[in-house]
């Protein structure tokens, strides 16, 4: 999935997979939809790139709480996006994974 992205789109979905899977080291990666997805205790939570942004899928209750954090990003029900053309704030995905993991 990540290999059929440009390079530097590539670079930052490879950095979203390192900091969920340095998050939740036991988590099992696989598929999910045709996007690269992690299982966490019984919680799925994938990523994937589009055209203007990478999103991140979070169960929708993960999202109300870390709404304050998350003002600045588009979010939806099940859906954090991360504009291309700023950092993805690998800090705030890290707890959120965290609390994803502790649940």
């Amino acid at each position: 999935y990540i290999s059929s992205f440009p390079k530097d789109i590539q670079g930052k979905l490879n950095k979203l997979r390192k900091c969920i899977k340095d998050a939740a080291p036991d988590a099992e990666e696989k598929l999910s939809y045709g996007v690269p997805a992690l299982r966490i205790n019984k919680t799925t939570v994938c990523y994937a790139a589009f055209k203007n942004h990478i999103g991140l899928y979070p169960t929708p209750p993960v999202i109300q709480v870390f709404r304050k954090e998350l003002a600045p990003y588009k979010c939806a029900k099940g859906t954090i996006q991360f504009p291309l053309d700023t950092p993805i704030p690998f800090d705030l995905v890290n707890q959120i994974i965290d609390y994803m993991y502790q649940k």
